[in-house]
């Protein structure tokens, strides 16, 4: 069996118990990042070998992590937080456990998407996850105009070195729009900064970005 299974986006007390009793008895665990994963498996005492799962190792890792199963093992793959899947590996590998009749199941738990889509404010009931935009402007500016239009919320995943040019972008294409920029989620220092795209971009004028965020925007039938 393949187990997905979702892990704590900041705060390790977020684990579910069922995702404890699956990581003690798989045989292996890919992780996107075993540094991060060992922090979590120690808090729960939890003692198995760990392999490397992550983009750039994704087609070498995944062809061992398919021998295992052929083996008759049992895999979990864990991403570096939230739920595989969602702008990681887990996609890749789920894709050849489907091709290949392996049984596979998600055990569901945190998401940075769907807590910043709540905690933003914003119109929760139809939205667009981008993940990351591209790192250059031009490039960049023609990603946020495809959704230009579209009356969903908006959600992204930025890096704090590119966040400024990211929000700048983002007004150039989309507007003056309603917007949320959620940091640190479920962590000691979670913040949530609301406001119009052009005051955020204000306040990071004088503060410097830092942690990993989830940008979300208004879909355009909001204030705009």
């Amino acid at each position: 069996m393949l187990y997905l299974v979702a892990t704590p986006i900041g705060n390790l007390a977020d684990i579910t118990l069922r995702a404890l009793e699956t990581l003690r008895a798989v045989d292996v665990i890919a992780a996107e990042d075993t540094r991060k994963t060992s922090i979590l498996l120690n808090r729960y005492e939890i003692s198995k070998p760990q392999m490397a799962f992550h983009e750039h190792n994704e087609e070498q890792a995944g062809h061992k992590i398919m021998n295992l199963l052929a083996e008759g093992k049992s895999v979990a793959v864990v991403s570096e937080a939230g739920t595989p899947g969602i702008s990681d590996p887990g996609y890749s590998i789920m894709q050849k456990a489907i091709a290949t009749g392996v049984p596979v199941t998600l055990l569901p738990g945190a998401t940075a998407v769907t807590t910043a889509l709540v905690l933003s404010g914003l119109p929760a009931h139809a939205f667009t996850f981008r993940g990351f935009p591209p790192r250059k402007s031009g490039k960049r500016q023609n990603f946020l105009a495809v959704d230009a239009d579209s009356p969903h919320t908006l959600l992204f995943y930025e890096s704090p070195h590119r966040l400024r040019a990211f929000l700048q972008d983002a007004l150039v294409v989309l507007g003056d729009r309603d917007t949320a920029v959620c940091n640190e989620l479920t962590k000691l220092y979670e913040s949530v900064l609301r406001g119009r795209l052009s005051e955020i971009i204000k306040h990071f004028e004088t503060e410097e970005p830092r942690g990993e965020y989830v940008v979300v925007i208004a879909g355009k039938t909001g204030k705009a």
